[in-house]
């Protein structure tokens, strides 16, 4: 089972507390908001589904980097209407089999599949060398 749990002072100022670490909670400077834990769960689960897949199919990059964006509706509930995930793959060794793996990861990345349900997702894959 997982599990975090939350502590709140008065106003929008608290932490998320998890087995392996802690985050801090609000508005302010050096804090997160709601929609940045989303799009960081999206990220960070995105990320391990394409790295699983990319590992199977024995290609090696040097890293990946991920901008997720969205855009929350104006009528109530304001769930999110679109979400884009910009992923650059740096210095892959190959680039064939990485449009697959992420077309993979975006079906078996439970948090792009749940998030699915309210907003149009959308992705883009680029491939960026350095020497």
């Amino acid at each position: 089972m997982k599990w975090v749990t939350m502590d709140f002072e008065y106003g929008f100022k608290g932490t998320l507390n998890a087995k392996r670490g802690t985050v801090p909670i609000g508005i302010e400077e050096g804090t997160i908001e709601p929609y940045d834990m989303v799009f960081g769960a999206l990220g960070s689960c995105l990320y391990s589904t394409f790295l699983d897949i990319a590992v199977k199919k024995k290609i090696v990059y040097e890293g990946v980097s991920m901008k997720v964006s969205g855009e929350k509706r104006t009528e109530v509930p304001t769930t999110l209407k679109t979400v884009h995930v910009d992923v650059v793959v740096k210095n892959p060794e190959k680039e064939k089999g990485l449009d697959q793996a992420m077309r993979l990861a975006t079906e078996y990345c439970s948090v792009y599949q749940t998030l699915s349900h309210v907003a149009e997702m959308s992705y883009t894959l680029s491939f960026e060398y350095t020497d």
